[in-house]
């Protein structure tokens, strides 16, 4: 079977560097082939956008212009619809019928996943790969706590080998940096340098973003 294929979904507004070091350790630990980045048009989780999917999705394609592990999609963006996981990770299964396809996400996200559209369809196109971090405690969550009863994993060789409907937890190392500090920072007119590459910080300056 081939290597499997990473998918990390979100709003990068704007993308930053611990969203660009997550994808590529995660890439890495678990031996996917690649990590495509998928901006979403509107996200059903989140307030709309201040800035509109087309700067969002220019500023992906400059910071990943160095690293041949990631890539770009704009499947949700072209839609211009609510941006669905499932149908996302539909498209992907139906484009890569024979390939493991591995979903990113954090724990914040597997704590409110079952009440995601069809999160069951979801799991039936692909693996989830789950970012452990600091904050997030499931032992109160039952939802959560249930989910990887049934579905988890720590075996990357299973993930390799099966196409779907595995959860990994990943032990991950993330960099404290967020969008929404950026935003603020960028908002009371303060610095983001080494926030994000350079290409991203002169893209936001030249079309005065975020201000």
């Amino acid at each position: 079977m081939e290597s499997p294929i990473g998918l990390f979904g979100g709003t990068f507004s704007p993308v930053h560097h611990g969203h660009l070091r997550s994808a590529l350790d995660i890439c890495q630990a678990l031996e996917l082939s690649s990590v495509t980045l998928i901006p979403n048009y509107l996200s059903p989780h989140k307030a709309a956008q201040d800035v509109n999917a087309h700067h969002r999705l220019a500023m992906l394609k400059l910071a990943t212009s160095i690293s041949p592990m990631l890539s770009i999609s704009d499947i949700e963006i072209s839609s211009e619809n609510t941006s669905y996981t499932v149908d996302t990770v539909r498209s992907f299964r139906a484009q890569y019928p024979n390939r493991p396809l591995c979903f990113l996400m954090g724990m914040d996200s597997l704590i409110n996943f079952t009440k995601w559209h069809q999160w069951q369809e979801i799991l039936a196109n692909c693996h989830l790969i789950v970012s452990k971090r600091p904050g997030y405690d499931i032992s109160d969550n039952s939802d959560a706590a249930n989910l990887l009863t049934d579905y988890q994993t720590t075996d990357i060789a299973q993930i390799k080998s099966t196409l779907n409907g595995r959860i990994f937890v990943y032990e991950a190392h993330p960099l404290a940096i967020s969008s929404s500090q950026m935003r603020q920072a960028l908002k009371d007119g303060n610095s983001i340098t080494y926030l994000t590459p350079p290409a991203v910080e002169d893209y936001i300056a030249t079309h005065q973003l975020y201000r």
